[in-house]
């Protein structure tokens, strides 16, 4: 037997997403077993405040990421979401598998959709893209800051202290209750996140063991998808504090790029839709993706996140 210790926060969601994923692993080779170590970050420390005003992306990674650097883990597995556009020395991405659906979602028990939120309804999200892409569909609605783990937010939301919230569709999907989301909402009302719905497993770039074993559940489409939205994110030094969106996806030979950006007020938006012939490697998606976000830095357009067509 050959065992492997996979480091992973210990939110209900992260253990969810990881057991799920290290049995498919298991699936692949029964000689092999797994022991997990849980970590708390200092995403899941600080609770009080949106993840804007305590820091930049690398909150729900840094501690992890040092399980991997100081050898008590040979693996990682996160939301690549949360995951900075640059990496620690020594670690890289070995395997991206295949991909939830990346789309926000909204739970409102009392109203279903958007469009029927009343005049002046509060909505719950502490992310800068949800806010800004609400706003543009719904100028009128009060956009209030929202923590905690999934299940806390559902209790928020069914508890009347907003009339409606937004979620990852993924998460809702991954802990088993889809059946909560009363909406889904197209990425031309909301633009996902970069790397939303897709898992990202790291390890030790010196490490060929490990990542042979991940390869077994990689999932290349996946992957170049990601590697793009990633090279956007580089190319703009996206963080907590920067609204920023991009979502890759294949259509037929083609990949279809849709990011934007803007300062943390809505202001100075840019945003660019490109199609090009499906790249034949990660680091031309990535490529890609770096080109696309230069050229948004160069790219000004409206005030405001563009509306539904």
């Amino acid at each position: 037997m050959k065992n492997l210790v996979y480091a992973t926060r210990r939110s209900k969601l992260a253990l969810a997403q990881s057991r799920a994923l290290v049995s498919r692993i298991s699936e692949t080779d029964r000689s092999l077993s797994f022991t997990e170590e849980q970590v708390v970050t200092t995403g899941d420390r600080i609770q009080d405040r949106p993840l804007s005003e305590v820091g930049g992306k690398g909150l729900f990674v840094k501690e992890i990421e040092e399980a991997l650097l100081e050898g008590r883990a040979q693996l990682a597995i996160h939301s690549v979401k949360d995951v900075p556009a640059y990496l620690p020395d020594g670690l890289v991405l070995a395997c991206i598998p295949v991909r939830e659906d990346p789309r926000d979602a909204l739970v409102s028990p009392r109203f279903g959709t958007l469009q029927a939120l009343p005049q002046g309804a509060t909505v719950g999200t502490s992310s800068l893209r949800r806010g800004l892409a609400l706003a543009a569909v719904r100028p009128d609605l009060r956009i209030l800051p929202l923590r905690g783990n999934v299940d806390t937010r559902l209790r928020k939301v069914d508890e009347g202290e907003y009339d409606g919230i937004v979620l990852a569709a993924a998460g809702l999907h991954r802990l088993d209750l889809a059946a909560r989301i009363t909406e889904l909402l197209a990425p031309e009302v909301s633009l996902p996140a970069i790397g939303q719905g897709a898992l990202g497993v790291e390890c030790r770039e010196d490490d060929e063991g490990t990542r042979e074993i991940l390869e077994r559940v990689h999932h290349a489409d996946t992957a170049r998808a990601v590697f793009a939205e990633r090279g956007v994110m580089r190319a703009l030094e996206g963080d907590c504090k920067t609204p920023i969106a991009a979502h890759a996806v294949r259509a037929d030979q083609s990949m279809l790029l849709r990011a934007w950006f803007a300062a943390a007020d809505g202001s100075d938006l840019r945003r660019l839709e490109r199609k090009v012939a499906w790249p034949s490697s990660d680091a031309d998606a990535f490529a890609f993706g770096l080109d696309a976000g230069a050229r948004l830095k160069g790219a000004r357009t409206s005030t405001r996140p563009p509306p539904p067509r």
